[in-house]
């Protein structure tokens, strides 16, 4: 995802005719994308975080789980509500590539996912949410039901980035695949060539640094990270 983002800030730069300005991110998975109490666990200990974004270049915080929006994730998935969540890749991206507004949002199906995790956001105290041994353990004692959930809704995962210039141009990458694990896999697997291949510097690094993934190296791994997808399209206009 942050791969594809560094690519559509990269090819903005020399064709829109602006200058990068907003990156969007939207993220989507059915139930538990298969994970189980896995991601149930990890989001509920985000909603105990204030959601840190950019706004032309300052830092805000806005209330997890809060300013809904309906967001098109294309064929076989649609439209489906994404909230704030406070990930990393806002902060990342907005130091590396320079971006001076960066927020990112995610959702779940079936919508009462959404509404539940609204409902802590909203009642549940913070420092309650962020303990890890509670919401822990909550996840293991609900993991047979949602179990079930999963399997009526599936474990489709999808990813959208919307980036917007200066001059009003939006560009789109978009992501989907049928099964959020099996994608994972592929884009760990990707991720392990390019380093194997020499297209990473020695250290630690984000993915969008050119030391992470060398710059002529991203469209092959985004190639290898997409084997299966049921959608993948890159500097598309938003409209499309």
């Amino acid at each position: 995802m942050i791969v594809m983002a560094a690519e559509l800030v990269r090819t903005a730069k020399g064709e829109s005719g602006g200058e990068p300005e907003t990156l969007r991110f939207f993220y989507y998975i059915a139930g538990t994308g298969g994970a189980g109490p896995t991601t149930l666990g990890t989001s509920l200990l985000l909603l105990g975080e204030d959601v840190i974004a950019y706004d032309k270049g300052s830092e805000i915080k806005l209330k997890p789980y809060s300013g809904a929006r309906n967001i098109d994730f294309g064929k076989g998935i649609g439209k489906k509500y994404v909230y704030l969540m406070n990930l990393p890749e806002v902060k990342s991206t907005h130091k590396n590539l320079g971006l001076p507004t960066v927020h990112a949002l995610f959702g779940s199906d079936p919508f009462i996912w959404n509404w539940g995790m609204e409902t802590f956001a909203n009642f549940l105290p913070s420092d309650l949410l962020r303990d890890k041994n509670v919401t822990l353990k909550f996840a293991e004692c609900v993991d047979p039901f949602i179990r079930v959930i999963d399997g009526i809704v599936g474990e489709r995962v999808a990813m959208r980035i919307d980036l917007e210039s200066s001059n009003g141009h939006t560009t789109t990458g978009l992501f989907a695949h049928n099964n959020l694990s099996v994608s994972v896999g592929y884009a760990a697997a990707a991720f392990a060539l390019a380093v194997l291949e020499g297209s990473t510097k020695p250290g630690v690094w984000f993915p969008e640094e050119p030391e992470g993934i060398a710059i002529d190296a991203r469209k092959l791994l985004l190639r290898r990270a997409s084997r299966g997808v049921t959608n993948f399209t890159m500097n598309k206009n938003s409209g499309m």
